[in-house]
């Protein structure tokens, strides 16, 4: 039997480039004890994808040169030697850029369904973003009623979990997005108070006026002169969970400047700023998909997936999280579910 996969053929400089990654096909090899082999349905593309391709200091080991390219999926169990994972058996978590994943025991488990969520919307949802969300905004910014919560990339997968959280916690929400229709859309469907579109007005002057009593929580996943214009409006003793730095995945050389200016500003006002990655929480995801499993029975939560077809347009596909592209958590149809 054989697959398609994606390998990592040179890591990028700057921005993914053509020849990055190379499509090839390959023969699947046997299984030993403990793995299963996975029919991939869909594929996460997300931001850290980029890390990963990289040699720079990271939370994981770097994807080897000539390595199948690592990425979150769902899929369905075809053959096993896993006690645990029967055939037919849908599950998620962690694989590979590819139409199969040869699963050792404990990357991936099974995904129970709710009632009327699809599997694009449930992996969407209660995969790594929903996580992010959950014990991003919970444990480190620790909103409370009545307190202004800021969200870049609000239209992307996390934010626009984070800024519903936000509202069912009692917060002011603001989210940051490109575009009218994204804007538009956390507004009028998701329930944000106030949207900011970055590309057609200045941050700065829209929080000063949408939030002129300052910001307690900054849920930062973009990074650069957006994270710059909401640190300098922060409020003493605010939050920021500092998710991602989106907007310099690509950048090469030094990519901290302006770093005095923000210590100080972090000194000065008692700031509490945490980097953390959703693994960090593994151990409370059962937590974390029953919270926002209850959410999204009630109707307080929804989410968009921006799903693309072809696993052979991957790396066009990934793209677009680093040039606004996706709107909502963007995913690969890589088999029919």
């Amino acid at each position: 039997m054989q697959r398609q996969v994606w390998k990592l053929a040179s890591r990028p400089e700057g921005d993914i480039s053509d020849g990055d990654l190379r499509y090839e096909t390959e023969e699947i090899a046997p299984l030993k004890d403990g793995e299963a082999l996975i029919q991939t349905l869909y594929l996460s593309l997300d931001p850290t994808n980029r890390i990963w391709m990289s040699d720079r200091e990271q939370y994981m080991p770097p994807v080897e040169l000539g390595a199948a390219m690592r990425g979150g999926i769902a899929g369905r169990v075809l053959e096993s030697r896993n006690p645990d994972l029967a055939e037919g058996t849908i599950v998620a978590g962690l694989g590979e850029w590819a139409t199969h994943v040869t699963a050792p025991a404990g990357t991936v488990s099974p995904m129970a369904l709710p009632d009327g969520v699809d599997l694009a919307a449930a992996f969407g949802t209660f995969g790594g973003v929903g996580m992010t969300a959950y014990f991003g905004l919970l444990d480190i910014g620790q909103p409370k009623e009545g307190e202004t919560l800021v969200v870049s990339a609000a239209a992307g997968g996390v934010g626009q979990i984070v800024g519903q959280i936000g509202k069912i916690k009692g917060c002011k929400v603001i989210g940051i997005a490109g575009g009218p229709e994204k804007c538009g859309w956390i507004t009028d469907d998701l329930g944000f108070d106030h949207a900011i579109d970055y590309k057609a007005e200045d941050v700065g002057e829209a929080l000063d006026r949408l939030a002129p009593e300052g910001i307690d929580i900054d849920f930062e996943n973009v990074g650069g002169p957006i994270m710059a214009a909401v640190l300098e409006r922060m409020k003493t003793f605010g939050r920021i969970p500092l998710c991602g730095l989106i907007s310099q995945y690509n950048e090469t050389g030094q990519t901290q400047g302006g770093a005095p200016a923000f210590w100080e500003t972090m000194l000065m006002r008692r700031l509490t700023v945490r980097g953390f990655i959703v693994t960090d929480f593994a151990p409370r995801f059962a937590e974390g998909a029953a919270a926002l499993g209850g959410w999204m029975a009630e109707g307080r939560l929804k989410t968009r997936q921006d799903v693309r077809k072809d696993l052979a347009k991957a790396d066009e596909h990934v793209k677009l999280l680093y040039s606004g592209g996706n709107f909502g958590k963007l995913l690969v149809e890589v088999s029919e579910p």
